[in-house]
């Protein structure tokens, strides 16, 4: 089982990403922690990569993908796994199609998740974080006990500047920018999966289930 998942900043995806990681037994490849691994390790493409993000610039394509093929190539990848952050542009899902024709292999779903905007900018804009211990909260959905302090070491939780409403709406333009070019891709190839998480996650991953076992992807 060969899977991407698509979803705006906000919309559930990485807590479904894992969640399909421990259902379906296959490797959670996540663009950043490669991106963290190969240069906490100083491998040759992290030191690359640090150069780069170092001097404020974008990692070039040829090094994302490379540290990619690096990845799916190892063990833990053999049953399958679950691409999250990449592709982000065409270019990059023509890179990964030829590596893994090479390797004849296929992707087999690209999972789309769908939430409002308005949706995820409540969701977001409600979470606060401890400066201390770093543990998560939400105001509508998970508040602290006693407000601004938090459960677990009594440090103070507050709101970080990517959670402000007016970052989150203007990431949710970018992302939308971005990526239809690439949803119109797959769903061009028939291989766009969607999955509703306006309800919750629950929903939204039963809907998948149901989407790959109709397609006999197991």
């Amino acid at each position: 089982m060969r899977l991407i998942i698509l979803g705006a900043p906000g919309s559930g995806k990485g807590t479904i990403a894992i969640e399909l990681q421990k259902e379906y037994g296959i490797a959670h490849i996540s663009t950043g922690d490669i991106f963290r691994a190969n240069i906490k390790e100083q491998t040759p493409l992290g030191i690359e990569a640090k150069a780069f993000i170092d001097k404020g610039e974008l990692v070039p394509d040829s090094v994302t993908i490379a540290m990619l093929k690096d990845r799916i190539s190892r063990e833990d990848c053999n049953g399958g796994f679950l691409l999250d952050g990449f592709p982000r542009t065409i270019p990059q899902a023509e890179a990964l199609d030829q590596f893994l024709v090479e390797q004849h292999q296929s992707i087999d779903a690209v999972i789309c998740i769908s939430i409002a905007d308005d949706q995820i900018i409540e969701r977001v804009s409600g979470r606060r974080v401890c400066i201390t211990c770093g543990a998560s909260y939400n105001i509508p959905f998970r508040p602290c006990l006693v407000e601004g302090i938090c459960d677990a070491c009594g440090g103070v939780v507050t709101q970080r500047d990517d959670d402000q409403p007016e970052t989150v709406l203007k990431r949710l333009k970018t992302y939308h920018e971005k990526t239809q070019p690439l949803v119109d891709f797959y769903t061009n190839r028939g291989l766009i999966l969607p999955a509703d998480n306006n309800v919750n996650y629950h929903a939204a991953l039963q809907e998948i289930r149901d989407g790959l076992a109709a397609r006999g992807i197991l």
